[in-house]
C-alpha cells in the first residue's frame, strides 16, 4: 500500500471465546454487536458510539478508495436511469366497477396507486396512496402491502419507515380521503391484509418483541389495536404465520410452519367460523402450500404422501375425509403455485429448469399449455381481484428481452399484449446473446449457468465474468430481463447466473440436495460453473467477479475461502456469513425458524461441525483474497450489520494487503435504498467497483 493511499480502519480485537461441544471459538469482533439492537432497530440513533464510529470510518474508506470512480459511476448511473421508464402506468386490474393501478412519475423514486371508472373513459383518476408524499422528509420508506376493501370504500396499507422491517397498519376512507385514527404497529409487511366480508374489519399478522410474525389478528375499524381480537397465534418458536384471502374472497387463509413443516387454516371471513381449521394435521417434513375454495372444495398444493415435486389434492369443504389427488405427482414436474378461478385451475409449473403455465378447465378436467417458443424465458401468473373471470394475466420476458404483459382467455386461447417495457435509451435484442451452459459437479450433477453477452463480444481472450448465485431456501433465479447488467455487457462482460442446488430451479429436488447436511453442495456447484465457464473460453481465472446477497452473501462467502484463486472480485450484499454465532443466538428474530434450512448447531454436534466446515466468518485465514465490497444495512432483522462488519475486519485483519470494503446503509434495512432511482445508484457503485476491480486498478 502506497504512503498516500487511504488507510483502512482497524477494528479492535478483544478476547471473546464462545465455548461449545468442546471446540472453543475465538470471536474477536463480538463487540460490534450492540447490546440494544432491539432499540437501534426502531431507533438508529441510539447505537453504541464505538460502533458507530467504526461503522462510519468503514463507509468514509469506500468512499475514498472510490472516490476515483466517480466519473464511471455517474457513466454507469446515467445509463441505468436512461434504461428506467420514468412515467409508466402498469396496465389496470379490473374489480367490480373500477380498474385499479400504479404508475410512476418522472424523477420520483415511489409508485402511485389509483383507480378509475372501468365504464367512463373520461372518469377522473382518485389516488389512493402516492408514496412520494408518503416518503418526503423520510431517511427510509417502504411500503409493505395494501388492499382496498370489497365495498371500494376503503384503504389500508402497511409502511416501514426505518428499514427494520416494522410496519405500521394504516388505513384510508376513499371518499373523503382522511385516514381513520387508528395506526397498528408491528405489522408484517409481507403478510397480506385481508377484509372481513362486510368490510368493517382487516385480518393481519402483528411481530411479536422478537421480531417474529406469529400472531393473527382481527381490527375491527374504528376502534384501537388494543382492541384487536387474536385469531390464531403460533406457539412453536420454529414456525412463523402470513396470512392471505382465498380467490372467491371466502377464506381467509393462514399458514403457519417452517422451511420443512407448515400446515394451513382456514377461516371463514363471514365470522361464521370460530376459529381456524386445519386443512390437515401437522405432519412432520409435510408442506402444506397454497389452498384455495371453489364452490364447497378444497384444493391444497402439497408433498403429502411423498411427492416430492408436490401435487395438487381435493376434498369437500366441510367433511372429514381424507383428501383426494387431483393433480398427481409426477418425478422431474414441480408444481410451483397454483391458482384457482371460477371456472379453471391454473398452475405454474417448472421442468427442466424452465417455467410453463397449465390450465385446467373444472368442468371437464380438460388442460392445455400456454406454449413459449424461446429457449430460455421467465414467466409469472399476475393474481387478479375477480374470481369469475376468464382471462389470466402473465408477464413474459428474458434476458434479451424486457417484460411483455399479456392478458390470456382462457376460453378461447388468444392472449393480448396489454403491456410492454420500453427502454427509452433504445435497447436491441438481437445485440445480445442469452444461452445456457451445462456445468458438471463434483459429483456429475449438471448445473444450469445462464449466460449474457454482446453478440460481437471477441472471445480471442477470455472476458472478464460477473458470475451471479444464491443456492438457498428454494428460491429460484429467474432467467429475467435485468436492464442494469446491460451496462455490464456493454463494457465486454460475461453475466453468468449459475443456477446452484439450494435453489428450486430444476425442482424442489434441486431444493432439497442442498440444504442442512448437504449445504456444500451449493459452493461446489458455483465452483463447478466457474470451471466450466473457463474451460469454455467464458473466463479466466481471478477475471470472474462473484455477486450474491443474503444467503447469496454466505455462498460468495464460502466459495472465497475455498477457491480464492478463482475470483478477480468478489461483492457480498448484506451476506449471511457468520453461520454459528448467528444460529446458536435464539434472541435473533430468524435464528429457530431457520434451524430446519441449515440445522441446529445448539443441540446437534454434527451440525455445528458442518457449519463450522463452511462458515465464511470461521474460516477466515491468510490467502489471496481479491478486492472484496461488502454491504449491510444498520437496521436489517436478517442479516444484523454486524455479521458482514466483523467478516470484513476479520478478512483484513489475516490479509493486511488485502483490499477489503464494507459500506453500511446507516438509514436502511435488508434491501438497502428503496427508491428506483436510489438503487440504480448503488448499482452503479457495485459495477463500477467490479470493472476496476478486474481490471488491476484496485488492487493494493
Amino acid at each position: 500500500m502506497t504512503s498516500n493511499h487511504p488507510q483502512p480502519p482497524v477494528a479492535e480485537r478483544r478476547q471473546h471465546l464462545v465455548p461449545l461441544h468442546g471446540i472453543t471459538r475465538f470471536d474477536p469482533y463480538a463487540w460490534l454487536r450492540a447490546d440494544n439492537w432491539r432499540e437501534v432497530f426502531e431507533d438508529p440513533s441510539v447505537l453504541d458510539p464505538s460502533i458507530r464510529t467504526h461503522l462510519d470510518a468503514e463507509n468514509e474508506y469506500v468512499g475514498a478508495i472510490m472516490a476515483p470512480t466517480q466519473t464511471l459511476q455517474d457513466t454507469l448511473y446515467a445509463e441505468m436511469i436512461g434504461r428506467i421508464e420514468q412515467e409508466k402506468t402498469k396496465p389496470p386490474v379490473p374489480h367490480g366497477p373500477w380498474l385499479y393501478y400504479s404508475r410512476t412519475e418522472k424523477g420520483k423514486d415511489y409508485q402511485v396507486y389509483c383507480r378509475r371508472r372501468k365504464d367512463d373513459p373520461l372518469a377522473v383518476e382518485e389516488v389512493l396512496l402516492d408514496c412520494n408524499r408518503e416518503a418526503e422528509g423520510q431517511k427510509h420508506f417502504s411500503l409493505g402491502t395494501c388492499s382496498h376493501s370489497s365495498d371500494h370504500r376503503f384503504f389500508a396499507y402497511t409502511v416501514d419507515l426505518n428499514g427494520s422491517e416494522l410496519y405500521t397498519l394504516s388505513i384510508k376512507d376513499i371518499a373523503t380521503g382522511e385516514l381513520l385514527a387508528e395506526r397498528i404497529a408491528r405489522v408484517n409487511g409481507e403478510s397480506q391484509i385481508v377484509w372481513s366480508a362486510d368490510n368493517t374489519a382487516v385480518f393481519y399478522v402483528r411481530e411479536d418483541d422478537d421480531h417474529r410474525p406469529v400472531r393473527t389478528y382481527r381490527h375491527v375499524l374504528g376502534t384501537s389495536g388494543a382492541e384487536d381480537i387474536l385469531v390464531y397465534e403460533e406457539k412453536d418458536e420454529e414456525c412463523i404465520v402470513s396470512i392471505h384471502a382465498t380467490q372467491d374472497d371466502r377464506f381467509l387463509c393462514i399458514d403457519s410452519g417452517n422451511h420443512e413443516t407448515t400446515v394451513a387454516y382456514f377461516f371463514a371471513i363471514d365470522g361464521s367460523d370460530q376459529i381456524p381449521h386445519a386443512a390437515a394435521p401437522r405432519s412432520e417434513g409435510v408442506l402444506q402450500g397454497t389452498l384455495e375454495h371453489n364452490d364447497g372444495i378444497l384444493f391444497l398444493l402439497t408433498n403429502a404422501g411423498g411427492a416430492g415435486e408436490f401435487q395438487i389434492m381435493t376434498r369437500k369443504l366441510r367433511s372429514s375425509g381424507d383428501w383426494h389427488v387431483f393433480i398427481p405427482h409426477r418425478p422431474g414436474v414441480f408444481i410451483q403455485n397454483m391458482f384457482v378461478l371460477k371456472r379453471h385451475l391454473v398452475r405454474l409449473e417448472t421442468e427442466h429448469a424452465l417455467p410453463r403455465i397449465v390450465v385446467r378447465e373444472l368442468a371437464t378436467d380438460a388442460e392445455h399449455m400456454i406454449a413459449f417458443d424461446e429457449e430460455m424465458y421467465e414467466v409469472r401468473v399476475v393474481p387478479g381481484l375477480e374470481f369469475d373471470t376468464p382471462v389470466l394475466r402473465f408477464v413474459y420476458e428474458s434476458p434479451t428481452i424486457p417484460p411483455r404483459t399479456y392478458d390470456y382467455d382462457m376460453d378461447t386461447h388468444k392472449r393480448v399484449l396489454v403491456d410492454e417495457t420500453i427502454i427509452p435509451s433504445g435497447h436491441d435484442p438481437d445485440k445480445y446473446v442469452a444461452r445456457q451452459i451445462m456445468a458438471p459437479s463434483h459429483d456429475g450433477v449438471e448445473v444450469p449457468v445462464t449466460l449474457l453477452y454482446r453478440k460481437d463480444l471477441s472471445f480471442d481472450m477470455p472476458p472478464p465474468c460477473f458470475l451471479y448465485g444464491y443456492g438457498s431456501y428454494g428460491f429460484s433465479l429467474p432467467a429475467e430481463f435485468a436492464s442494469s447488467r446491460l451496462s455490464l455487457a456493454d463494457c465486454g462482460f460475461v453475466i453468468a447466473v449459475a443456477r446452484v442446488r439450494g435453489g428450486a430451479d430444476c425442482g424442489f429436488g434441486w431444493y432439497t440436495s442442498a440444504k442442512r447436511m448437504k449445504k456444500m453442495n451449493t459452493f461446489l456447484d458455483f465452483i463447478a460453473a466457474a470451471e466450466e465457464l473457463v474451460r469454455k473460453g467464458f473466463a479466466a481465472p481471478r477475471r470472474i467477479a462473484i455477486c450474491g446477497g443474503s444467503a447469496g452473501g454466505l455462498l460468495v462467502g464460502a466459495v472465497l475461502n475455498m477457491r480464492p484463486d478463482l475470483w478477480g472480485a468478489a461483492v457480498a450484499q448484506v451476506p449471511f456469513v457468520d453461520v454459528i454465532t448467528t444460529m446458536c443466538d435464539t434472541s435473533l428474530p430468524l435464528t429457530p425458524q431457520e434451524w430446519p434450512e441449515w440445522g441446529n448447531p445448539i443441540d446437534d454436534k454434527d451440525a455445528y461441525d458442518y457449519m463450522l466446515s463452511y462458515s465464511p466468518y470461521d474460516n477466515v485465514s491468510a490467502r489471496p483474497y481479491p478486492p472484496t465490497l461488502t454491504t449491510a444495512g444498520l437496521t436489517d432483522p436478517r442479516v444484523t450489520y454486524w455479521e458482514p462488519a466483523k467478516w470484513v475486519a476479520k478478512l483484513r485483519h489475516a490479509n493486511p494487503d488485502g483490499l477489503f470494503l464494507l459500506r453500511t446503509e446507516m438509514e436502511h434495512g435488508h434491501g438497502g435504498a428503496t427508491g428506483r432511482f436510489t438503487r440504480m445508484k448503488e448499482w452503479a457503485l457495485t459495477y463500477a467497483f467490479v470493472i476496476e476491480a478486474l481490471s488491476g486498478r484496485l488492487t493494493q
